[in-house]
């Protein structure tokens, strides 16, 4: 082509769609499940020769002769992009079983011996991770482009024998082939085992299910039981709202298993706007009480009849292990429930028609966390985000009378509070129901910690214990049992702190809205694909990923701790909690013997550690050097503090010993105690690299952002020239902006978001009590759009800009008529303000004020603007309980590495890459990256930030739960 074409002049101007034929029904099913699995969904089945399908009327007919039937599979956005495939099921064209088996050998056997491109054609999608789409395909029939480890494309045969492609590229003839690594999360893909049982489910489905029960309009149901949680409200919301996007009707059970039992007014269709403002109200909206009628199944037996009367087909209960192990127990009396329904002629067969099957899903509503097969519960970091607080303010009280706090928390057969309240806080001694000590032996443990970090020099003790607390022989604990041994064997003036119901009140906390409003959205999507046959899901979360878990297989695992506590077999109820659990644990008793003279478990070498603190100060800064500094000193190493950054270093020689009594108080406190500043070590690589060599740093651990991220670069880099820089380093990402590439969590951001979710709560309640008045919130994060798409999600706003989006003129018009459109809908409700979240380096065009003056000027008289700007109230003060437990968790690694890596040092300079790594959480794991591996092929050095967005999908959902239109660029 010599030259561009007029658009206006082209004859084709896109694809339609791609048609794949078959003659065999076996093929064209195992084809709409294969497909399904890629994250096209089904948008419409028929048979050409019923009549219906000619007026629109979507029907199956599985058994129809001499007639062709037609799927239409279209992607949402999912795994592919702009997909749309035509499966066709004709009797007597298109591939056959045996020409489809013949298609798949051939390629099969060829795959060891060339590369598919050559020697067939292919339909090949975009996509933004190749890796994703691979777990999603059959193992034997996947070829990876250019290698299984860094993939760029990949290539698969479907069941029908046709090749398909998955590239990264967004034109056939970009040349740059990055790998691509895998960093989805936030329920956005479903894993290789799943996608493996949707195969199975969609096959099951299509094939026994009428067309009038798959197509009609579902009815869903939410439910909240048990105990109260914060985040139960965002739970409903999400739910509700995905319903009715999903095109399904909503419903709301009040009062829990009483309400599901009465019927009647308890069981209430729910609007969008019934569900305004959920998020920022702790509790429960819609109610929860205890019911003995339903644990009869009289009373099963009167909330089918309810159900049924309703026309419900779903039920989502969000709640305990109790609450979710009744919502089973009623699915699976079910078909027996309905059975007696009828034959008693309380019901006929004309009712229950469409109501054959009930389906359930689990959201954990729990503040002790202490269901299995998820790492958090919603509720349970508000809980501990009240605790940590409280414990502060103690901490306060305790320092000025040289006191001993002994605090009581929720747990009764879990103590993942106490643990992570006494990580959080700098605990002396915690008491756990799974680690109970030997009778008799607690108190002169206990009394030997205490006194030895007095002697250190210590003014107050903090000692923690759950309410389940027991010893070895099941023998219980109680809180005033501890406070007397501490007043009579230390003589400490002690006090006793009983929390109380305080731990489940206020509004939920950053993380549990996400994790309520996410595991909401999800639950509804996986209400919607399930068979009669598969098991209940319960939705949980892993590192950062929503996965689908089996509800009573989690039940039972949540059972069987409680069950090996109660036959005192304690290391099998600390090996069913999760990993995370068992490590925390490990790290916690190795930080708690950090001023011990003699180690109890030294390294084989004592090694010279060196922490520095590069960037802006984030929440967990000093969490993370103070556990770094007190994991060297139970290992025997000793822990170095660079004061003031790599300046300080080259300028001031500030290099300080850490001193153990001095690191203790940094726990819990906010900004950095040694200093930091965005220079990087090439401001005078000779001095850096004379003071490393001075001091004979063994490892470096660099705790920061970005420049943290660019020093840790700059580093490797100048070890070819500078021997003292051939040691192990890593960079531990410290940063509210989160765009560190190599992980999908950066310390200080839930810290900031807290900040921000409270921030935005108060603007809002000042917007809805004008009624009428839109505020424009200025979010800081750099090039990175995570803190405002997260902010986004969690608070309700209602428009949200990122510089990964930008602002363009034809959305920024839709947005006002959109904002415009709802108030004038209002008509005066409460709850009725607005937010506009704005990411500072969105739009260099539309800035903060130009955005608020548009929206003055084209409101109409619909609403007024104002802006708001959090600034550096974004960085928060004291850090939130989440980044002081991870911070505890990411150093404790990173001295681990540095002591792993000590065998590399010896090695060629090229050999080294390892040395030199990035810790991260990566697709539900904790991994360490070579920092050449992600500067080379993951990172934008320009905008500073990583080249995959694995948070893309907040803004999908925050959209679809505020109702915002987006335009398509």
């Amino acid at each position: 082509m010599s030259g561009r074409q007029d658009p206006s002049s082209r004859l084709v101007t896109g694809v339609s769609y791609v048609s794949f034929p078959t003659s065999d029904e076996k093929l064209y099913r195992e084809a709409i499940a294969f497909y399904s699995t890629l994250g096209l969904n089904i948008v419409q089945e028929y048979d050409r020769n019923l009549p219906e399908s000619s007026i629109g009327v979507k029907t199956v007919s599985a058994h129809a002769s001499n007639s062709i039937k037609e799927t239409w599979m279209c992607s949402q956005g999912n795994n592919v992009s702009g997909a749309t495939i035509k499966l066709r099921l004709t009797e007597d064209s298109g591939v056959s079983a045996e020409e489809a088996a013949a298609q798949v050998n051939k390629l099969c056997e060829k795959f060891s011996n060339g590369d598919w491109r050559a020697i067939c054609s292919a339909l090949v999608f975009h996509v933004d991770e190749v890796r994703k789409a691979i777990e999603c395909l059959p193992k034997n029939r996947v070829e990876c482009i250019p290698t299984e480890q860094a993939p760029v494309e990949a290539y698969a045969v479907d069941p029908l024998g046709n090749v398909l492609g998955f590239t990264t590229k967004s034109n056939p003839f970009s040349s740059k082939e990055v790998p691509e690594v895998s960093t989805s999360s936030l329920g956005q893909f479903v894993s290789s085992e799943e996608a493996a049982s949707a195969v199975d489910s969609a096959i099951s489905r299509s094939s026994s299910i009428s067309g009038s029960e798959m197509y009609k309009k579902k009815r869903i149901a939410i439910m909240t039981s048990g105990g109260d949680a914060p985040g139960m409200n965002g739970a409903v919301r999400a739910v509700v709202r995905a319903a009715i996007h999903r095109g399904c009707d909503a419903y709301a059970v009040y009062e829990g298993y009483e309400g599901l039992v009465k019927g009647g007014k308890y069981i209430k269709q729910m609007s969008w706007d019934d569900v305004r403002g959920y998020l920022s109200i702790g509790g429960t909206k819609i109610g929860t009480a205890r019911c003995k009628e339903f644990r009869e199944r009289s009373g099963r037996l009167q909330a089918a009849h309810n159900f049924i009367k309703h026309g419900i087909d779903a039920l989502i209960v969000c709640g305990g292990d109790g609450s979710l192990t009744g919502a089973d127990r009623f699915r699976d009396e079910w078909e027996s429930l309905v059975k007696e329904l009828v034959d008693t002629g309380t019901c006929t067969k004309e009712q229950i028609a469409g109501h054959e099957h009930l389906y359930i899903c689990g959201l954990v509503g729990s503040i002790d966390n202490d269901m299995a097969s998820t790492d958090a519960t919603i509720g349970a970091y508000s809980s501990l985000d009240r605790i940590c607080q409280s414990v502060d303010y103690i901490d306060a009280t305790a320092q000025s009378h040289s006191r001993a706090f002994v605090v009581e928390v929720m747990g009764r057969h879990c103590g993942w509070l106490a643990l992570m309240a006494g990580l959080a806080t700098n605990a002396d001694y915690v008491f756990l129901p799974e680690q109970p000590p030997k009778p008799g032996v607690w108190a002169d443990e206990m009394c030997k910690i205490v006194a030895r970090h007095r002697e250190k020099g210590m003014r107050k003790t903090i000692v923690i214990v759950a309410e389940g607390a027991i010893d070895s022989d099941l023998n219980h604990i109680s809180s005033d049992e501890v406070k007397d041994v501490l007043v009579d064997r230390l003589g400490l003036d002690t006090r006793v702190t009983t929390l109380g119901h305080i731990q489940r009140g206020g509004p939920a906390v950053a993380f549990d809205r996400l994790l309520a409003t996410l595991q909401g959205v999800e639950a509804v999507d996986a209400v919607l694909t399930a068979t009669p046959d598969t098991p209940s899901p319960m939705i949980g979360i892993t590192e950062n990923k929503v996965v689908r878990r089996d509800l009573m297989e989690a039940v039972k695992l949540t059972g069987s701790v409680a069950d090996a506590i109660k036959a005192k077999d304690f290391s099998k109820a600390i090996n069913l909690r999760d990993t995370e659990f068992h490590e925390h644990l490990t790290n916690f008793n190795a930080i708690n013997e950090a001023d011990t003279e003699r180690p109890l478990n030294p390294a084989e070498k004592q090694l010279r550690m060196a922490i520095i603190t590069v960037g802006a100060p984030a929440g967990g800064m000093n969490s993370a050097v103070r556990a770094a500094a007190c994991y060297c000193f139970s290992r025997g190493h000793k822990p170095f503090a660079i004061h003031n950054g790599f300046t300080g270093l080259a300028r001031h020689e500030s290099v300080r010993e850490i001193n153990w009594l001095e690191a203790e108080d940094w726990a819990s406190m906010g900004g950095c105690e040694i200093g930091t500043n965005r220079n990087t070590p090439d401001t005078d690589f000779g001095m850096v690299a004379y003071y490393f060599q001075k001091y004979a740093f063994d490892g470096l651990i660099i705790v920061g952002g970005f420049e943290a991220y660019v020093s840790l670069h700059q580093l490797e880099q100048a070890r070819s020239s500078y021997p003292a820089f051939r040691i192990p380093m890593v960079c531990l990402p410290a940063t509210i902006s989160n765009n560190v590439p190599g992980t999908e969590y950066s310390l200080g951001t839930d810290t900031c978001l807290n900040a921000l979710v409270t921030y935005c709560d108060v603007v809002k309640q000042s917007a809805s009590s004008t009624r009428r008045r839109v505020f424009v919130v200025e979010v800081q994060g750099g090039n990175s759009g995570y803190v405002a798409a997260y902010a986004g999600l969690v608070t309700g706003a209602h428009v949200v800009y990122t510089p990964e989006e930008g602002v363009s003129f034809k959305q920024l018009g839709s947005d006002i008529e959109y904002l415009k459109d709802q108030f004038m809908r209002d008509q005066g409700r409460n709850r009725a303000g607005r937010l506009v979240l704005r990411n500072e380096k969105a739009s260099k065009t539309f800035r903060t004020d130009t955005l608020v003056s548009i929206l003055r000027n084209e409101a109409d008289g619909k609403f007024e603007a104002r802006e708001a700007i959090p600034g550096h109230v974004q960085q928060g003060g004291t850090p939130s309980p989440m980044d002081r437990v991870r911070a505890v968790r990411l150093a404790v690694k990173c001295v681990e590495h540095l002591e792993n890596m000590q065998e590399l040092r010896g090695k060629p300079v090229p050999e080294q890459d390892e040395m030199f790594a990035v810790i991260g959480v990566r697709s539900s794991k904790l991994v360490f990256t070579p920092i050449s591996t992600l500067w080379d092929y993951e990172t934008e050095v320009d905008t500073r930030r990583p080249n995959k967005i694995h948070w893309n999908g907040l803004i999908k959902i925050a959209d679809m739960l505020v109702g915002r239109p987006k335009i398509t660029k």
